[in-house]
């Protein structure tokens, strides 16, 4: 189990701040899918099939009693006792946080126990909720957003100095995640020297950062180009393989082909491509298993003038 990409040590202090403010009943999953100590390991396989998850807790009532994991479920299979009741083999001794307790608290412990999930209880001892680092880091990336926004209205529009035609490239690595983010963070800048709309700038750095973030999760690597035209900008992902088996899949939302390992750090929701192409005015993807992929999106800056130079 990878720790959480972010600690209380040397995050931004826009991070910090939001970690020592927030309480974990803020951020934790509060309709918790819970089984039965008589619930077989086979009926709890189920479950995390239906619900994807990799963890379930066993209760009596509100009464955490222990709780299950994917690796519990492989290891009753391996021993061909899958059958069995859950409370054979859950875990009893079970590390809990409480809802009160800073959020600070919540990464301290995955990072000392590196385990994927924490159930959580109130002050009454009642199982109320469950946190996973994939909570964690969406919800700070929604609070993230919305102080941006509320910084973005604080600053008064600048004047446009940039209105010419430009190239930007970007070369995206593999797990980079420490970097990835930061073509979409640098095409949103160039594009606050124009005068952009900011919900249309906001458009462009969401495609930029989804199609970005693909590279760095599903792929082996690529880059990154936009061209930054008067009426459009145009981003082209291109990356080395492995490439797509069925597009028309990968372009449904929910979708995915993450690992538990991605998806715990809050990526692999399968929603990358879809946002891509709902902000796109235009969008293309091509792609072939062993060949690589390439998207291609287009977005108007200014929607209501002339289209030239947006199509290839």
């Amino acid at each position: 189990m990878q720790g959480i990409p972010l600690n209380t040590d040397n995050s931004p202090s826009v991070i910090l701040e939001m970690i020592f403010r927030l309480k974990i009943k803020d951020v934790m999953t509060r309709n918790v899918k819970t089984a039965c100590k008589s619930c077989s390991m086979r009926e709890i396989q189920k479950i995390m099939k239906e619900e994807r998850i990799t963890g379930v807790p066993i209760t009596e009532g509100s009464r955490l009693c222990g709780i299950v994991s994917m690796e519990d479920v492989l290891s009753t299979m391996d021993q061909g006792r899958i059958e069995e009741e859950s409370s054979k083999h859950m875990t009893r001794n079970v590390i809990v946080l409480e809802e009160d307790m800073p959020l600070s608290f919540a990464i301290n412990y995955m990072d000392k126990y590196h385990y994927g999930r924490f159930p959580v209880l109130n002050m009454n001892k009642e199982l109320v909720g469950i946190i996973t680092s994939r909570d964690i880091v969406n919800h700070l990336l929604l609070e993230m957003n919305k102080e941006m926004t509320r910084l973005e209205e604080l600053v008064p529009e600048s004047e446009a100095v940039d209105s010419g035609s430009r190239e930007m490239s970007f070369v995206c690595h593999r797990f980079d995640f420490e970097n990835a983010g930061h073509a979409s963070t640098e095409i949103k800048k160039a594009l606050k020297l124009r005068n952009i709309d900011r919900k249309i700038i906001r458009r462009i750095a969401v495609a930029s950062y989804e199609l970005e973030i693909n590279l760095v999760v599903h792929s082996l690597g690529g880059g990154m180009n936009f061209v930054i035209n008067p009426e459009c900008v145009k981003i082209t992902a291109q990356d080395r393989g492995p490439g797509i088996e069925n597009v028309e899949d990968a372009m449904t939302e929910g979708f995915s082909t993450a690992n538990d390992w991605i998806r715990s750090l809050g990526f692999g929701a399968g929603m990358g491509l879809p946002n891509v192409k709902r902000v796109s005015d235009e969008f293309t993807i091509e792609s072939k298993p062993g060949t690589g992929t390439t998207v291609k999106a287009v977005i108007y800056t200014h929607p209501d003038a002339p289209r030239q130079g947006c199509s290839d």
